[in-house]
């Protein structure tokens, strides 16, 4: 797993970035602590660039700033307040809102809106600790509901398959994703990112899972129960996840950035040390998102 680090108050988040010139310092040791490769030529050696903290080739003479091909990639406000607007994401517990955040950094609504979104895409899984204990998998929906239409047919829902970890009577970890139909090629894809196939797995007895089972050979189908009794674990999960959505945003619009902000901050609620560091690397190591290209 990620590695811990010393937990990061608001007092100490203060004292550690001051100001732009203190955050521009630590995304260029982020970016370049281990040595510098040139973007353009590949060349290994640099010099001082003509920006603060950027570095100049000393081959080709390319000079990238700190923020240049990251997730700060030509942001148009304060830094300092970029790094307020990841730390609040990152650390508070059920999120913030964009306004919220407007409120405190003094921002526009639709500038926290719009680099918030970027945080997210950060947030997305890796997909490389996934679950080789017990798991649970489900799918259901999530949205309004439409006049005079039932179940999965509201044309305003969206399809969501979640898998969890279980660990006693807990959940140990959370990932969820957005698919088009419960079919089996839907529901495999996610299940081979996120769980070992000798992990157990117990789902329900929708057919999309049964020619799941050779792949999967620890694969257990059993009945739902009523009201999903036979999984209270997963349903109470997936209660909360939805909760969260209708407390926090209200909609599904982009619904996989929001399942992938939660299932972030739920899969590291036993590791809150190192949140915002393991985010603030990410943010470094992510290609640039531009606005254009986040469906508003």
């Amino acid at each position: 797993m990620e590695l811990r680090f010393k937990s990061l108050s608001l007092f100490e988040f203060r004292e550690r970035y001051p100001d732009g010139d203190s955050c521009l310092s630590h995304l260029a040791d982020l970016k370049w602590g281990d040595g510098f490769k040139c973007r353009k030529c590949g060349h290994g050696r640099c010099c001082k660039g003509g920006m603060p903290y950027s570095r100049q080739c000393t081959s080709c003479r390319y000079d990238e700033s700190p923020t240049a091909n990251t997730l700060f990639h030509k942001i148009k406000f304060d830094i300092l307040k970029a790094f307020y607007i990841v730390y609040f994401v990152s650390t508070n517990k059920k999120g913030i809102t964009s306004t919220e955040l407007a409120r405190k950094l003094d921002l526009r609504q639709k500038t926290c809106w719009a680099f918030k979104r970027k945080v997210m895409k950060a947030m997305k899984s890796s997909g490389n600790h996934p679950i080789t204990g017990t798991a649970e998998v489900d799918e259901t929906v999530f949205g309004g509901q439409e006049e005079g239409v039932r179940g999965r047919k509201n044309g305003t829902k969206r399809l969501v398959v979640i898998g969890i970890e279980k660990k006693k009577k807990g959940v140990s970890r959370l990932y969820a994703r957005e698919i088009p139909n419960a079919d089996a090629a839907s529901l495999g894809g996610f299940m081979k990112d996120h769980i070992a196939t000798g992990a157990k797995v117990t789902t329900d007895q929708w057919t999309g899972y049964g020619p799941l089972t050779k792949t999967f050979e620890n694969l257990v189908r059993i009945p739902s129960g009523k009201k999903g009794s036979n999984f209270p674990e997963l349903h109470r999960a997936v209660m909360n996840l939805k909760g969260w959505l209708r407390g926090m945003h209200h909609h599904v619009g982009d619904l996989q950035d929001y399942l992938d902000e939660y299932c972030y901050r739920f899969n590291r609620s036993f590791m809150k040390e190192g949140i915002f560091d393991n985010l603030m690397a990410r943010m470094v190591n992510a290609p640039p998102c531009y606005i254009k290209n986040i469906n508003a």
